[in-house]
């Protein structure tokens, strides 16, 4: 008799492990602020980044290490046969976090005002500018770090011989985006190259192995409604759409 797999239940269990190491990570990331000293940014920042990048190393492991978890967990439950170990993904590469980390910063340094080039952000007094950065830099590397979590599911269902497709768990207040992703259901197959993800997606990857049946939450279920009653026909269209049907119908 084939299992059912659903992108509730265990798949929310797992979101909710990913956040809370994303909530330390930005947590530790505010201690550090302290690192960069707003006279000193070109000697200091850099520094910055060099401390951040260790914790996305740090956290970065601890999500991989709990989707691994969540794997074997699912496998055992799918009562598929056979051996499999889940190779945690590598960290991201340190020019990627750093060039993540400068984008997120790049409003701090000083700029002619009557320049036509600054943008309204660049004239921002310091401390806005440093509190602007400090958000973005939050949400660039929860991402990194979440995204070695998804990766990692991901990457397993592309080695597991026993292991057919993933899907996508949204979270109940999650983007139009996400949502319309995650509808589709266990459409990911093994050769699905990426994860689509955004700054701040807490989206998780769902494996799906061999004689399982895929069903879609309730709260999927009503977006999949929404979507083929008030986007669906409208081709071009369909995201915008969908986006609306949520905030008047969802």
């Amino acid at each position: 008799m084939a299992t059912l797999v659903s992108d509730g239940g265990d798949a929310d269990r797992q979101r909710r492990a990913q956040r809370g190491v994303t909530r330390l990570l930005v947590r530790d990331m505010r201690r550090l602020r302290r690192l960069i000293i707003p006279s000193r940014l070109q000697a200091t920042v850099p520094d910055w980044i060099e401390a951040v990048r260790a914790l996305v190393g740090e956290y970065g492991a601890a999500s991989a290490s709990l989707a691994a978890d969540y794997y074997d967990a699912q496998r055992v439950a799918a009562r598929v046969t056979g051996t499999f170990t889940v190779p945690l993904l590598d960290p991201p590469p340190d020019e990627q976090v750093g060039n993540s980390l400068r984008w997120a910063t790049k409003d701090l340094w000083p700029r002619d005002l009557e320049d036509p080039a600054t943008t309204e952000a660049q004239k921002a007094p310091l401390e806005t500018r440093l509190e602007q950065a400090e958000k973005k830099a939050e949400a660039v590397v929860q991402k990194l770090v979440t995204d070695q979590g998804r990766g990692t599911v991901q990457n397993a269902v592309q080695r597991d011989r026993q292991a057919v497709a993933w899907a996508r768990s949204a979270a109940l207040g999650a983007c139009a985006f996400c949502r319309l992703l995650a509808v589709r259901g266990a459409v990911y197959k093994q050769d699905t190259v990426k994860f689509r993800a955004h700054d701040g997606c807490h989206c998780m990857a769902i494996p799906v192995f061999r004689g399982q049946r895929f069903e879609l939450s309730d709260k999927a279920k009503e977006w999949e409604r929404l979507y083929r009653e008030y986007a669906a026909p409208y081709s071009g269209d369909q995201l915008r759409r969908f986006r609306r049907a949520i905030e008047e119908h969802g």
